[in-house]
């Protein structure tokens, strides 16, 4: 029931924060000769060392389902950024003036919620030629005070739509 309950959670929760993500790559690739891959040696993701085995732990088990491996010796590195930020809130102003002789009150008050979004941004870099060939750009809400369990949800939630479309389809 305690699972059942867990799941529950982590849908309502996933469902509501979906991300945005924005891709590109360079055109000229094949991409099938890309079977195996590691993440970048000195990875710094800006995450928790707890956050950082959550999401490796996640692009590991989407990969790898998909036929890839991890090496030692891999075809591509992956790179991973994130930053947290707040988004852009409108502010409405209320002003009351007097004529001639000067004076004046202005008041600015901010429109929105103070949530915090988050911006992960995936390298893969070809490792022979040290260039990267394709990237995705993910953008959503972060809650920074959620459960252990939450947050895995969160991160394979990203990275499943992160990788949805990998390799491209030309």
């Amino acid at each position: 029931m305690k699972y059942v309950k867990m799941v529950l959670i982590a849908i309502v929760f996933v469902s509501c924060t979906a991300p945005r993500v924005v891709y590109d790559y360079d055109k000229n690739v094949n991409f099938a000769t890309y079977k195996t891959y590691n993440f970048f040696p000195d990875i710094q993701t800006g995450l928790s060392e707890l956050d950082n085995k959550r999401l490796f732990r996640q692009t590991d088990s989407i990969l790898q389902s998909r036929g890839f491996v991890r090496t030692a010796t891999p075809d591509f590195y992956i790179n991973i950024e994130t930053s947290a930020f707040e988004p852009n809130r409108n502010s409405g102003g209320v002003g009351v003036g007097i004529g001639s002789g000067g004076g004046g009150i202005s008041v600015g008050l901010p429109i929105g919620s103070n949530k915090l979004n988050q911006q992960l941004v995936f390298d893969f870099i070809d490792v022979r030629k040290d260039e990267l060939f394709w990237q995705a750009v993910a953008e959503g809400y972060y809650k920074e005070n959620a459960t252990p369990q939450e947050r895995e949800a969160y991160f394979r939630m990203v990275l499943l739509k992160v990788l949805e479309d990998y390799p491209p389809k030309k």
